[in-house]
Parts: structure tokens; sequence; C-alpha cells
């Protein structure tokens, strides 16, 4: 099979700065990684929140982008290359088959993971596992949504027999493409819209978007998602002294009533990566902290409930008491899925 390679291209100065950030360069325009959790849960030290939350395998995610360099927002808290990031529209014509980047990222990933091996501490039977990835996290950097066949990527993941799970998160800039998923029948097994202020003053200190309307197509992604039949999850991130304030919880509150998510993560803002340049260390909740947020949004959403933690992630995991989802994923979509094609 020959697959059509894009003619956009990560910039060469740049790509060189994302090997040495030990990003793994998939095709022209994508990437993976291989994050700490990942590499913890083949030492048997621990594994992340989603294998905590939602019983994915840590150890085979493969966390990748189809737009390693390409977002429209400029957050002050991505531990991501942000200051790398180009609004572009890409041109279905001109960009890596989906094909390409699957099977790609496999490869690239497993040359990533090469290296662990020789670690004694390395669990073996999961190592021999973690060649072949049974979930895609499509969240690495830049924004997914600006990859127009994004709703292949899913669709043709989905079809992979060994994938069990695909997430999605957006930033909610482009709900258009929300609804092209929803139309192809190409949603993700999860999928985050990522919030990090209450309201659009808030929106434009933080998050710095480069559409005019950044605002207002967020809000417009939260009234869809509502309707979408996916697990739905609003991820709010929080910076102290940033967006932390009390009488923004009320606000959030009615963010998150608006997108009637099935699960709310709360999460603390990393210093990590290259956000060390834009903020402090005090800006960084603890776990503690986290958990004060979380009651406090809950005194404004009766409907939800404290579900789970990750202290170690400082993460929060709140669920809708209304949801059909159980918090950890059945696997049967898969069988499903099967039977109706």
């Amino acid at each position: 099979m020959t697959l059509k390679t894009s003619t956009i291209k990560i910039p060469e100065k740049i790509k060189e700065q994302l090997i040495k950030k030990q990003y793994g360069i998939v095709g022209n325009h994508s990437a993976v990684q291989i994050c700490s959790w990942s590499k913890k849960a083949l030492k048997n030290e621990g594994v992340c929140y989603k294998e905590i939350f939602y019983d994915i395998d840590c150890h085979r995610c493969a966390q990748m982008t189809p737009a390693v360099v390409w977002c429209q927002n400029n957050c002050i808290y991505c531990w991501r290359p942000m200051e790398f990031m180009k609004a572009l529209e890409m041109d279905p014509d001109e960009v890596d088959d989906p094909d390409l980047i699957i099977e790609e990222t496999i490869k690239v990933r497993w040359q990533l993971l090469s290296g662990i091996k020789a670690s004694p501490k390395i669990n073996m039977k999961k190592y021999e596992e973690a060649r072949i990835p049974n979930h895609w996290a499509i969240s690495l950097s830049g924004e997914p949504t600006i990859y127009p066949k994004l709703d292949e990527l899913i669709k043709k993941l989905k079809e992979r027999p060994e994938v069990k799970s695909v997430f999605l998160v957006t930033n909610g800039q482009r709900p258009d493409v929300l609804k092209k998923l929803a139309e192809k029948d190409a949603l993700p097994v999860q999928l985050y819209i990522s919030v990090s202020a209450p309201n659009k003053d808030v929106f434009k200190k933080v998050v710095r978007p480069v559409y005019k309307d950044g605002w207002e197509r967020l809000n417009k992604s939260l009234e869809l998602l509502r309707e979408l039949k996916v697990r739905r999850v609003f991820r709010l991130t929080i910076i102290k002294g940033w967006n932390d304030a009390d009488e923004y919880f009320p606000q959030y509150a009615e963010l998150v009533r608006k997108s009637q998510s099935d699960f709310v993560e709360i999460k603390a803002y990393m210093f990590l990566g290259y956000s060390t340049h834009r903020l402090r260390y005090s800006n960084m909740p603890t776990h503690e902290e986290i958990k004060e947020y979380a009651k406090k949004l809950l005194q404004y959403l009766p409907e939800y409930k404290y579900e789970n933690e990750a202290p170690r992630s400082r993460i929060v995991l709140l669920k809708n008491k209304n949801s059909i989802y159980p918090d950890k994923i059945d696997y049967s979509w898969k069988n499903k899925e099967a039977v109706n094609n």
C-alpha cells in the first residue's frame, strides 16, 4: 500500500528541539512520547490516574498527536513547547494519511521504549506487552482537531483488534470538528474538553486564544458535548493565583452543567517543561488544595459526586450521578461495534 505523505512539515530547528525533549517524530507533522507514568508502570512503580480512574493499561499507552506544533491557543500553563506553536489550517490534501501515522507511531514508540529495557527494574512481561499499544491518547501536544483526517484516524484505531480505548483531548476551539466526528461515527471512546477559565476575561489572560471568538467557540463545544453519545470528560486545570478565586467556582459549575459531562477531572497545574519559563512553582496547587477546590465546585453541582482521586498526579475525579457510564471502561464496546458492522 502506498501512503500519501504530507507537504506540511515540522521546521527542522523545532524538530531538533523536540527530539532533545524525547519526542519521537512521526511522519511530517505528528509525534509520540513515552510519559513518565508509562516508564514507572514498566518498573512496577505505579500507574497514571487514567489507569486508576478508567482502567486503561498505562504501560500500553500511546500518547501521541497528529499536529505536534500547531494549536489555536497559547496557554500560559502548557508544559508543551507552546512557543513553537502555529495556528495552521491543514489542507486534507497536504497531510500524512492516518495509516502512515498509526504504523509509524507504533514503530517510533517501540524505538523509544527499547532503551528502557536495560533497567534491571523492568517487568519483562509488561515490556513485551508494551510493544503493541492498546490505548491511544490523542493529546500529546498541539491541537488534534487541526488535523483534517482526525475522523479517519480515530475510526482506523478503533477498528484495530488490539485497541481497547481511544481518548481525545481537545481545547474546544473547533466545535465543527466534534460535530463531524459524531456525524462520521468516529467519536473516540472518551472525549475530553480542556477548560482553565471561568469567564471570558480570565480566558483571555490564561488561554491567550488566537481566535477572537475563542471563548464563544469553547462554549459552543461544551453545549455540543451534552448531545454526544460518548464518555465525556470536563477537564479543569487549576493554576494557583490565576484561576482559583472563590467567585469563579459558581461560574465553573455553570460550564460543567452546560456540558452535562459524565466526569469532571480537577487537576493541578504542574510546574513542568516550558511552563516553568512563564509561571512559578508557587502556582502549582498541592493535592490537598485540589481536593478543596473539588469540594467548592461540588457546592454548586449537587448532581455530581466526589468519585476518586490520584494524589501523586494531583487530580480529583467527580462523576455525574445520572451518567450511564461506569468509571472503568466497558471494553465490550468492541464486540458491539463488530456486530453492528
